[in-house]
């Protein structure tokens, strides 16, 4: 009997990883979780209120920003890590150079979903 190879194991490089509209870097995707970069976020005003069709946890890896979650607001700083359950009403206000990396359930990308 033969074995078969698993073709769906990848590796990307966050240097040549493709940027999205809102200026985060796509990372490995599979059919069910996709991850993604966000590098150096500028602090501004804080974004619109949204809700998304798919779950996000997120691992702040530099600097600081306010998550509005459901009428919470927590401060996300370097080493803390959250969840944005599907469907939640969110924003983000980044209040120091922001860096982090997220996880989306399905991958945010497909479909046009993290427009």
């Amino acid at each position: 009997m033969s074995e078969s190879k698993d073709t769906t194991v990848q590796k990307v490089s966050a240097v040549a990883s493709p940027k999205g509209a809102l200026g985060q870097k796509y990372l490995v995707s599979g059919k069910s979780v996709s991850m993604r970069l966000w590098e150096n976020e500028a602090p501004g005003q804080p974004e619109h209120e949204t809700a998304r069709d798919y779950e996000t946890v997120g691992y702040v890896i530099a600097g600081s920003a306010e998550l509005h979650l459901e009428g919470q607001k927590l401060i996300l700083r370097a080493g803390d890590s959250w969840l944005v359950p599907k469907g939640a009403k969110h924003r983000y206000h980044i209040l120091e150079g922001f860096t982090a990396v997220e996880a989306t359930s399905p991958p945010a990308q497909v479909h046009g979903r993290d427009k």
